[in-house]
């Protein structure tokens, strides 16, 4: 009996076939071998054989298209989750990111000193800028928030007491965990208070001359409700004041502006937390921010020293895309209109309901009817996220798609150029139009209309 495998095309002869030609001038001789030898071996495997050339080296293709697609590419974020940790946080404002071609176009004075002709530091860079927005003394710019509360830590209570409230010990995205955290940093952890109720006298009954830092912690998405209690910052500023004692106040989200007249409240801005007199302030810059992953770390210039005099400042330390992105971001925050129409964080937050409907309208007239699809405009509720104003409920308006599967049909969309990621609530895909912005509204038409055809 003639074992079938032998009927297999050789690798040679697809490759000398005139569609084998065409795909080796369009991508890797390298790739083309790999995805044509994985095709052959499939088959050999009882995958699918195929009768001519051009069929077997069309399945190649599709391996080396999958092959050449780069691993981190843009999406469509249609969740209605703003600061979506999965997908990248905050977009880059068009400075931010002119900013950061800028830079990465050439070379830059990143550790160098133009007026004095000499060595510089990258330090320097945005520092202007945040002091001049948040009341600061001096501050300091690293990889991320953990790492300034890590170095924070190291630095100012390492081998001593951290003092921090239990309602504030909170776990956060990916299993991250505060407490996890600061005893990396090499302070010894010490539980104040209760999960919902800490009082001033809690912190100044645990004061002792192994006192290295008390710990004010954001809480990341949640928020304590009911019989609760807690001291302020300032009140927390004026005991450590009074005992010696440094304060670091994790301030997480970054709020640079009040977003009161979007109706989001109850977050403290990095100047307000900044003049209540702590020591060390930590905040995010990918939050509500608005700009690229980098922790900001906000104290006098005598703290702010010696952060940068630790060897593990070296390790946290940002690039220049980082630095270039930061400093175009806070740029944009000294006319606070502009800030508020032109990061696209701030511009999410503040679309109204109306400009929402008045694009959803289009879109629908746009995508007309497609088989098997019932297409409308709903009513929909957006989230902050990012951890910050985690109660707030944004009206919204999101496209619904109603058909027989809405797990494939979310499947597809999700699989498609670009992907476009929604969710599933009551039979239905919907597209929360807050987190699309406008200029990818036909890139969002063009998506459904792929999903569905096929």
């Amino acid at each position: 009996m003639t074992d079938p495998r032998r009927a297999l095309p050789s690798m040679t002869a697809l490759l000398e076939s005139e569609p084998g030609r065409a795909l080796l001038t369009d991508a890797p001789r390298s790739l083309v071998l790999d995805a044509i030898r994985a095709t052959l071996d499939d088959a050999r495997r009882g995958g699918p054989r195929f009768d001519a050339a051009g069929e077997w080296l069309a399945q190649a293709a599709s391996r080396v298209l999958d092959m050449q697609r780069l691993s981190l590419r843009p999406v469509l974020n249609a969740t209605g989750v703003v600061l979506h940790t999965n997908l990248g946080r905050a977009p880059l404002a068009t400075a931010a990111i002119d900013a950061m071609v800028r830079v990465a176009s050439g070379y830059s004075n990143l550790e160098y000193d133009i007026d004095a002709g000499t060595r510089g530091s990258r330090y320097v860079h945005a520092v202007s800028l945040l002091r001049e927005l948040t009341g600061a003394e001096d501050a300091l710019v690293v990889n991320n928030n953990a790492g300034a509360l890590v170095l924070a830590l190291d630095t100012l209570a390492r081998g001593r007491d951290a003092i921090v409230s239990r309602g504030e010990l909170v776990e956060i995205g990916g299993s991250f965990r505060v407490p996890e955290i600061m005893e990396k940093g090499g302070a010894r952890l010490v539980e104040v208070g209760t999960t919902n109720r800490t009082h001033l006298a809690d912190y100044q009954r645990a004061i002792s001359a192994d006192t290295g830092a008390i710990v004010r912690v954001h809480r990341s998405n949640f928020a304590l409700e009911g019989y609760v209690a807690e001291a302020s910052a300032g009140e927390l500023a004026s005991l450590c004041d009074e005992r010696g004692v440094p304060l670091i106040h994790d301030l997480g989200s970054g709020l640079m502006i009040s977003l009161a007249s979007l109706g989001l409240t109850g977050e403290p801005t990095a100047r307000e937390a900044a003049s209540h007199g702590g020591t060390l302030v930590t905040m995010s810059g990918d939050k509500l921010l608005g700009g690229p992953q980098c922790g900001i770390m906000l104290g006098t210039h005598a703290v702010i020293e010696r952060l940068r005099e630790n060897p593990l400042a070296r390790a946290f330390r940002v690039d220049k895309l980082t630095l270039a992105a930061l400093e175009a971001t806070l740029a944009l925050y000294r006319e606070p209109p502009r800030a508020l129409a032109e990061i696209p964080t701030l511009a999410m937050l503040g679309a109204t309901v109306d400009s929402l409907r008045v694009r959803g309208e289009a879109l629908l007239q746009q995508l007309g009817a497609i088989t098997g699809v019932g297409i409308s405009l709903d009513e929909s509720t957006a989230s902050v996220g990012g951890g910050a104003f985690p109660v707030a409920k944004i009206p919204s308006l999101a496209i619904a798609l109603a058909c027989e599967s809405a797990t494939k049909a979310e499947r597809a969309l999700r699989a498609g150029t670009p992907a476009v990621i929604g969710r599933v609530d009551g039979g239905r895909v919907l597209l929360d139009l807050r987190t699309i912005p406008s200029r990818d509204d036909e890139l969002l038409r063009g998506a459904i209309l792929a999903a569905f055809a096929s």
